[in-house]
């Protein structure tokens, strides 16, 4: 009898156990007295809902949970304007933050820590080293996310793999590395001297539309956005170049990365793109984005009347000066 009472006991022990092995957020939301915070999961630039909790008299609320690795997730109310990102992992984990999501801390967590200490910067300064921080933290999940985040669509793809080298294999199984991996390989089927690949998509009134049914021509494939205020400052670059170029066997594809058709329509004529505007309204999950490596936009590929790959992000004048050397070299 008593040693099946020790048996039950720590059965029960090591079920505990296993039970705490998971994550808890204890939250602190200052100012906020009651409502939901969502907590998201970070995926291909975007966040998506996994768990819901409810704020508490105080602003207290707690989420608990089980993963598998350490990986970016965000924090939300519907009162903030964007979900605020870190790192989850299985521990207990203490945050706190105001109520529009600002001063959003961490406490006590080192990954944490390292995360906020370069998230910024990675994001936004343009002299950021992200090969620095990777040589400096090839096993942390911190340095892959921010490699495969920010700098995917910056760096040269000699660059990216360099990179890329110094993760430590102990990341192997870490999703952005998998991700990095993979877009490393589309990367080098779409580099200049490439063959285009064919795809096709709907246009503007839902008609499928292939790449190859432009064959032939020098095409500009356009990726855009109307949500991208980077893209529409771009647009009146492209369409100058389309207007200089178009009778000279030159058109624009424009692919877009919208997810509201009605959105795109406006865009399309407030900015008076007149070319052929395609679409899967699939935001950042758009398939022909992935299968160029399209990582930011604005972004275009130049290709030739055979199919060719030319050149990649030319904008500007740097687009208008290279059509004008490209459509005149026979002249």
């Amino acid at each position: 009898m008593i040693k099946k009472l020790a048996t039950l006991i720590l059965s029960v022990l090591l079920l505990t156990a296993c039970g705490e092995s998971g994550y808890v957020i204890n939250g602190k939301i200052d100012g906020q007295k009651d409502g939901s915070v969502y907590l998201k999961i970070f995926r291909n630039k975007m966040f998506f809902d996994v768990d819901t909790a409810a704020i508490g008299p105080d602003g207290s609320f707690t989420f608990k949970g089980k993963i598998d690795q350490p990986l970016v997730y965000a924090l939300a109310t519907d009162e903030m304007s964007d979900p605020q990102p870190f790192f989850l992992e299985n521990a207990t984990m203490d945050v706190t933050f105001g109520s529009d999501g600002s001063d959003f801390k961490v406490l006590h967590s080192p990954i944490n820590d390292l995360f906020f200490a370069n998230f910024e910067k990675a994001s936004s300064d343009e002299n950021y080293n992200i090969d620095s921080l990777v040589t400096k933290f090839p096993t942390s999940p911190v340095s892959a996310f921010l490699l495969y985040r920010y700098f995917t669509y910056s760096l040269t793809l000699d660059q990216l793999k360099a990179t890329r080298a110094k993760l430590s294999e102990d990341l192997a199984s870490c999703p952005y590395v998998k991700d990095l991996d993979a877009i490393i390989a589309r990367l080098e089927k779409v580099q200049v001297g490439a063959t285009a690949p064919d795809f096709s998509l709907p246009d503007t009134t839902g008609t499928a539309v292939s790449l190859s049914s432009f064959k032939g021509k020098y095409v500009l494939l356009d990726f855009w956005a109307s949500w991208c205020p980077y893209c529409r400052k771009e647009n009146p670059n492209v369409v100058k170049a389309f207007n200089m170029f178009k009778d000279k066997n030159f058109t624009v594809v424009g692919i877009s990365l919208d997810k509201e058709k009605k959105y795109w329509m406006e865009a399309i004529q407030h900015d008076s793109l007149t070319w052929t505007q395609l679409s899967d309204l699939k935001y950042w999950d758009s398939q022909i984005a992935e299968l160029y490596g399209v990582r930011g936009i604005p972004a275009n590929v130049l290709i030739n009347p055979q199919g060719v790959i030319l050149a990649r992000n030319v904008m500007g004048e740097d687009l208008i000066d290279a059509l004008s050397k490209e459509l005149n070299k026979d002249k």
